[in-house]
């Protein structure tokens, strides 16, 4: 919530805000109020028409201090309101050590609510009374209750909410100290240096494996053109020739005879070339026919080239994980169904393991992760009965891939996208992080006509393979998919009217644009506490809107819908055309939604669709 959507509803008869904050806070940019009340800064007392400004947390210098608060409360006149800010996140917020004050001073919390900022975090709107007011709800409306209706309702909320928020403190302290725990036993271990020395050791180990496997390989090739040149025509008359020379006298007259035998035992691909030998040897003893030229030899012999049927035993891979940018998409090796792979593919390098394959696919690859997904070694595939107990070949090979995957300073996650009890061995291996959640759904599967947008809009922020992708990013701490949906937002404010409209359209964004380019970043704090960066020069997302004209109206779910239909249709450019075409490819569009290479090439959006760039339309209305 934003600081000016919690004051709004307790402005009715304020006509003077006093900024009492004794910090270095400078409120004015949040507050956006409106005609009519005035803002100033002082220590008076606060009375009826009168609304007071203070702030209490951690950084003193920034958002002042228990004592400053206290002071503040005791100038609270009868019927005097006052906003009470809070630095302190929601479990650590300390309303303990200002709530007996406010008893003493007779002032009554109306509305709390959390702030959505970067060091404001928390709000209460307090009125001085005589008598108990009914409280308000979420949306800053009177709840209907009166006298001793109220003091019950407050007392029931007060004993509900503390059971609740004592079970929530509970098993917030028995983390922390499970996790204190954890790290206390890891500690020996990670001094003393055994996880290194272990993985060390079990990658020199693979490595050896490696080196022995590959050398007897080479002596299996080496046999096998040894047994094929032996029993090779060329070699046996070759050797029939050496005998030949070797003992003129007895050989040479039978060598014509085994010769022609040879020849008769091969087939007739072959047989030119003892055809080619025979005749060789027959000008050599009796000289050329008539009619012949002999024809000069080289000294060198010639070499007969290698046989092209020998194959090449090394694994080849089709992979994109070899970059010399700095990676920025992710790169998995996984035992994946089908239908999870191509889906994946979409924003990730996804190499599947086999498993005859599964290591040297890790070694060459250098992937983020190793991705196991339950379904695939539960359904149909190469992988199917993994985990099972019936098929231990598989189940070592699986081990053997962890192994590697681990050995090279890489998570193994299991995407445990099933009951757990439909692979119960798949439990019994390392994981460096679980995954229980579905695999999501790519939104180019949904229908927009029968799913409807909204159907989208939850795929695209809860459900979609991107978000999904992004958790196990976050597991793994591989480049995270969803830092392809950040936009930038171009502006131009050229009064505080239009600063204060940017600032109320930005922050009520549902998909909260990632930076705002501006030609001149004065008076737009409340943008960059909210965390959303406020900068001129060139955008930087890769995406881009053009919000120049601030006089039109823009839903909260503008770039929402716009950012759903981009990755729904994978396009270049999102937009409007005359016709109000909606969800389909155009030749040209007016548009509210590019990508950042297509804006700043400075190619004009007429020939875009030329130049092969994909152009999708939205028209923004519902369908009915």
């Amino acid at each position: 919530m934003r600081l000016t959507d919690l004051l709004r509803p307790h402005l009715d008869g304020v006509t003077t805000v006093v900024d009492a904050t004794t910090g270095g806070l400078d409120l004015e940019p949040y507050l956006h109020l409106p005609d009519g009340v005035l803002l100033t800064r002082g220590d008076q007392d606060v009375g009826e028409s009168e609304l007071v400004l203070m702030s209490y947390g951690p950084r003193a210098a920034l958002h002042g201090t228990e004592a400053d608060c206290l002071a503040v409360l005791g100038r609270m006149r009868p019927g005097g309101r006052g906003l009470l800010l809070f630095g302190h996140h929601g479990p650590e917020l300390p309303y303990h050590r200002l709530l007996d004050a406010l008893v003493a001073h007779h002032c009554q919390v109306l509305r709390a609510a959390p702030l959505d900022y970067v060091h404001l975090h928390a709000g209460a709107v307090f009125v001085r009374t005589d008598e108990l007011l009914p409280p308000h709800d979420f949306f800053g409306r009177p709840v209907p209750a009166e006298g001793f209706a109220t003091a019950l309702r407050i007392a029931d909320e007060y004993v509900l909410a503390d059971l609740v928020s004592r079970s929530l403190r509970a098993r917030l302290l028995d983390l922390e100290r499970d996790a204190e725990d954890t790290e206390r036993a890891r500690g020996p271990a990670q001094a003393d240096g055994l996880p290194e020395r272990l993985a060390a050791t079990v990658r020199e180990k693979d490595q050896l494996a490696a080196a022995l496997h590959g050398a007897r390989e080479r002596v299996a090739l080496l046999e096998a053109r040894v047994a094929m040149l032996e029993g090779s025509t060329s070699l046996r008359v070759g050797r029939a020739l050496v005998s030949a020379a070797r003992s003129p006298g007895s050989q040479a007259a039978r060598l014509p005879r085994e010769l022609y035998g040879l020849w008769r035992a091969r087939t007739g691909a072959e047989a030119p070339g003892v055809r080619q030998l025979y005749g060789r040897w027959r000008r050599a003893r009796t000289g050329p026919t008539p009619g012949e030229t002999r024809r000069p030899t080289s000294a060198t012999p010639r070499t007969a080239p290698e046989t092209a049927g020998v194959a090449d035993a090394r694994p080849h891979f089709a992979h994109r994980a070899f970059l010399s940018a700095p990676r920025d998409r992710m790169v998995l090796v996984g035992v994946l169904t089908d239908t999870t792979a191509a889906d994946l593919a979409a924003d990730a390098v996804v190499n599947r393991a086999l498993p005859h394959d599964g290591r040297p696919l890790v070694q060459r690859t250098d992937p983020d992760a190793l991705v196991v997904q339950l379904s695939a070694c539960t359904g149909h595939g190469p992988w199917a009965l993994t985990g099972t107990g019936l098929a231990p070949d598989l189940d070592r090979r699986l081990a053997g891939l962890l192994t590697e995957t681990r050995a090279a300073g890489r998570s193994c996650v299991l995407w445990r996208d099933g009951p757990a009890s439909a692979a119960p061995g798949l439990t019994r291996f390392a994981w460096d992080a679980v995954l229980d959640a579905d695999t999501g759904v790519r939104l180019a599967n949904l229908d927009p006509a029968t799913d409807g947008r909204r159907r989208l809009r939850e795929a695209f922020r809860a459900d979609s393979t991107r978000v999904r992708l992004s958790q196990l990013a976050r597991r793994t701490g591989a480049p995270d998919p969803l830092d392809e949906r950040r936009v930038s937002v171009l502006a131009a404010p050229r009064d505080p009217a239009e600063r204060a409209r940017l600032a109320d359209q930005v922050l009520s964004q549902r998909h909260r644009p990632a930076e705002v380019v501006v030609p001149d970043p004065t008076g737009l704090d409340e943008l960059t506490a909210a965390g959303v960066e406020v900068r001129t020069g060139e955008p930087l997302a890769p995406w881009v809107a053009d919000w120049t004209d601030l006089t039109e109206d823009r839903p909260d779910t503008l770039l929402l819908d716009l950012m759903c239909a981009q990755e729904y249709s994978g396009a270049d450019a999102v937009g409007s055309t005359p016709a109000a075409d909606d969800y389909t490819f155009v030749p040209e569009l007016t548009p509210l939604l590019v990508r950042r290479l297509l804006l700043t090439s400075g190619t004009p959006p007429e020939s875009w669709a030329g130049q092969g760039h994909r152009l999708f339309a939205w028209c923004g209305k519902e369908p009915t």
